[in-house]
């Protein structure tokens, strides 16, 4: 039988268990079982044991769950009522004024939450009936909540990006590193056309609050210094070397419990909340990284990856040609599957040709978020979307299109990121030569 007739079948298999209303992680499991009964000589009960016990020990994998129960207590503390008072003084002075709460208050969540709906949510929460109630035009507000959002993939800790650091064997502590840059890239875009929209349209935003001086904007931004202080124990712990991801997402729970604590939004009901919210959304993305490293395993047997690799060889694509290739692949493959099941489902046969490419993994593990962060504001399965719904009340289509432009900026973000890779490799270089 051909690889074209295998991979049709098992493409056929995936869609039609899917279809049925099964779990992902399940259906890949049931993919993968399909595909080494039929087409490998290995028992199918023995390595799908043997892989799903491997994927579920990793110690790497130790810092997810601690990165997802951290952006949970913080999701149920003060900190988004308390956030906006200290954003608004400073961006009143810029064109599109408190428009950049969204991103700023975005930037900031996502460095404390790996999860791109948390940080839509907790954001949202804050700044949608702030900014209606100050009269701000609603297209504006949604569509660049619905980009901003997207930053809690790219900024450290993401949950995306450990997943690929597991699936594909790269440094979590330098992906983490290495997603700082791209991430002010990205936010810097967003502001840049918030500026550049306001400029042509002054007569839709509202007129700044009074005037308040340097030491009274300070005393405003008080509630931020607790969350700023999270980051810093975070982030500066990982670049400087003093810890590990996951030693640092360990860091990250302690500091987070204490300051929901001093906060005094802290009490048996929230951590437990939390806890079991961290639980849920950690067993749901274990079974799908269990039953992809299974379907990675099966697909090695049958041979698919190293033939996927010499077919995009033979069609004698250059790296710029492959990745324009890549990025269309997975905003398309964006548009039916969440953005976790589209790393797992893909890294076992496309780091192979990605590798033989040349393209660096790290790079490319940055590259991999930015588009999946494309796939979070794309219909009909952009995750984003659905938050804005419930949030809103909109139609989903109307939410699409006023984030339209949002994810044009991230198109233009992947260029630059092409063109300049020291954006990403950078920041890791300097980590690496410490």
């Amino acid at each position: 039988m051909s690889d074209l007739a295998i991979t049709g079948l098992l493409i056929l298999s995936l869609f039609l268990i899917l279809g049925s209303g099964v779990w992902i992680g399940l259906t890949l499991s049931g993919v993968a079982w399909i595909g080494m009964q039929l087409f490998s000589s290995r028992p199918a009960g023995d390595a799908m044991a043997v892989t799903i016990w491997g994927s579920a020990s990793s110690w790497t994998l130790t810092a997810l769950p601690l990165f997802i129960w951290m952006g949970e207590i913080l999701f149920r503390t003060r900190l988004s009522q308390d956030m906006f008072k200290g954003l608004a003084p400073w961006v009143q002075a810029l064109p599109g004024r408190l428009l950049h709460t969204n991103v700023v208050g975005c930037t900031i969540f996502a460095a404390v939450s790996g999860s791109s709906a948390a940080t839509c949510a907790t954001i949202g929460k804050m700044t949608l009936p702030e900014l209606a109630r100050r009269g701000y035009p609603e297209h504006m507000v949604v569509g660049t909540l619905a980009g901003a959002s997207t930053l809690g993939l790219l900024i450290p800790p993401s949950i995306t990006m450990i997943v690929y650091g597991v699936a594909a064997e790269v440094s979590i502590s330098q992906l983490f590193i290495a997603g700082v840059l791209p991430g002010i890239l990205l936010a810097s875009l967003f502001s840049g056309y918030i500026m550049l929209w306001s400029l042509r349209h002054p007569q839709q935003v509202p007129a700044a609050d009074m005037r308040m001086s340097f030491m009274q904007k300070l005393s405003a931004s008080r509630s931020l210094i607790p969350v700023v202080l999270l980051i810093t124990s975070v982030l500066g712990s990982i670049y400087t070397g003093l810890v590990t991801a996951t030693e640092a997402a360990a860091v990250g729970v302690v500091g987070a419990l204490v300051l929901s604590s001093v906060q005094g939004s802290m009490n048996w009901g929230t951590f437990k909340q939390s806890l079991m919210g961290a639980t849920r959304l950690y067993c749901m993305i274990a079974l799908i990284m269990a039953g992809a490293a299974f379907l990675t395993l099966s697909m090695g047997y049958i041979g698919l990856p190293r033939h996927l690799a010499q077919w995009i060889a033979s069609l004698g694509m250059n790296q710029a040609q492959l990745i324009a290739a890549l990025a269309l692949f997975f905003i398309v493959l964006g548009c039916f599957l969440d953005g976790i099941s589209m790393v797992v489902l893909t890294m076992g046969v496309l780091m192979p040709t990605v590798q033989s490419a040349g393209i660096d993994p790290i790079w490319f593990g940055i590259f991999i978020v930015l588009v999946v962060e494309m796939a979070q504001i794309t219909p009909p399965i952009g995750f984003n979307l659905f938050v804005l719904q419930g949030m809103t009340g909109r139609e989903l289509p109307w939410i699409a299109r006023v984030a339209l432009p949002m994810f044009l900026l991230m198109c233009v973000a992947v260029v630059l990121i092409y063109l300049f890779p020291g954006i990403v490799t950078w920041l890791p270089q300097q980590m690496s030569a410490r």
